[in-house]
């Protein structure tokens, strides 16, 4: 079967690798769509330091179970259409002993720390596999980045009376924009791209700010009477929008960072005290969030196909990342489709 592999800064192969059989207590899927994420093209650049090349990248995945191993006690059936929680943990370390399996200190997410779902087929233990209900493929490969925003808004506690800033409109911060707009939040989206802050407007941002043409200060002391958002979610990872994020907070504000830094970053502590702030880190999702968001995309609002940038085969994954490489900002999600 074909599989998409990363190999070197820069270059990816096509190879055939062996079809999976299906197991005791797992499932067999074909692969319908994966979405390439900020994960994969740090990857491709050579600056994810999570990865040892070579490596299948995706787990952002749409599927159709194919066949169930023995012992699987599931409503799944032959021909559903399922997402999959990409994932491990391993049970016993803190964040999973405190039911946040999505912190998992030894987490191995698919793609990253080991191959992916850029494959024809997938053999998946059967409690990773998520129903995906009336949900099409192309809907299922959105949920699980989506989901990293939803989970963030989580962790932020957001309420109707808050006002969120989120820095990124990409496809997390997207999810972010989202969730804190359903829970009736105040939602002010930041990002240096005009056509990803005119989504965001139609996602539920009633504000919108453009980096790179306004002042950012000026005009969040407009909108906020001088005093911050209640709620700052960083979903970039850049030296910049880290900073930017606590001076954009309120006095006892939360502050969200889900973008990994490339760089180390020196902060001003002093505001960290003086403002009291909330500093959290979110990472991943859990079940609840991937139910959230297929929750959400059934409602049919969600304008998919603005979302859905391109679609390559996956003969042409290379074109695909250097597409992205060349112009970040005009590209929301690429899928692979097998």
């Amino acid at each position: 079967m074909k599989a998409i592999k990363i190999v070197k800064e820069g270059r990816v192969e096509i190879m055939d690798i062996p079809q999976p059989t299906v197991k005791d207590g797992h499932v067999l899927v074909k692969v319908d769509y994966v979405g390439f994420c900020g994960s994969d093209l740090n990857t491709f650049r050579g600056l994810n330091p999570l990865v040892n090349l070579p490596v299948i990248p995706g787990h952002e995945i749409g599927a159709t179970v194919v066949e169930l191993g023995t012992n699987v006690t599931t409503d799944l059936k032959v021909g559903t259409k399922v997402t999959v929680n990409p994932y491990s943990n391993c049970g016993v370390c803190t964040a999973c002993k405190n039911n946040r399996p999505n912190a998992c200190r030894y987490n191995e997410t698919m793609g990253v720390q080991r191959d992916g779902a850029m494959t024809e087929y997938l053999v998946l233990p059967v409690e990773k596999i998520i129903a995906g209900g009336q949900l099409s493929s192309k809907e299922l490969a959105l949920v699980e980045p989506m989901s990293v925003g939803f989970h963030a808004v989580d962790r932020a506690s957001v309420t109707d009376s808050d006002i969120v800033l989120v820095f990124g409109c990409g496809m997390i911060g997207v999810g972010a924009i989202i969730r804190s707009a359903l829970r009736g939040a105040t939602v002010i989206a930041v990002d240096v791209s005009t056509e990803k802050l005119e989504l965001a407007k139609k996602l539920g941002a009633k504000y919108t700010i453009n980096s790179a043409t306004e002042d950012l200060h000026a005009r969040l002391d407009v909108l906020t009477q001088s005093m911050g958002a209640d709620v700052v979610i960083e979903a970039v990872g850049r030296k910049e929008t880290y900073l930017a994020a606590i001076d954009a907070a309120a006095y006892t504000g939360r502050v969200l960072y889900i973008g990994y830094a490339k760089e180390p970053i020196p902060f001003d502590t002093q505001f960290f005290v003086k403002k009291e702030l909330d500093i959290r880190g979110s990472r991943n999702a859990t079940a609840k969030d991937f139910a959230a968001v297929m929750n959400y995309l059934k409602m049919k609002t969600c304008p998919i196909e603005e979302l859905v940038t391109a679609i390559y085969r996956a003969e042409d994954a290379q074109l695909a990342l250097e597409s992205w490489l060349n112009d970040p900002g005009r590209v929301f999600r690429l899928l692979i489709a097998f």
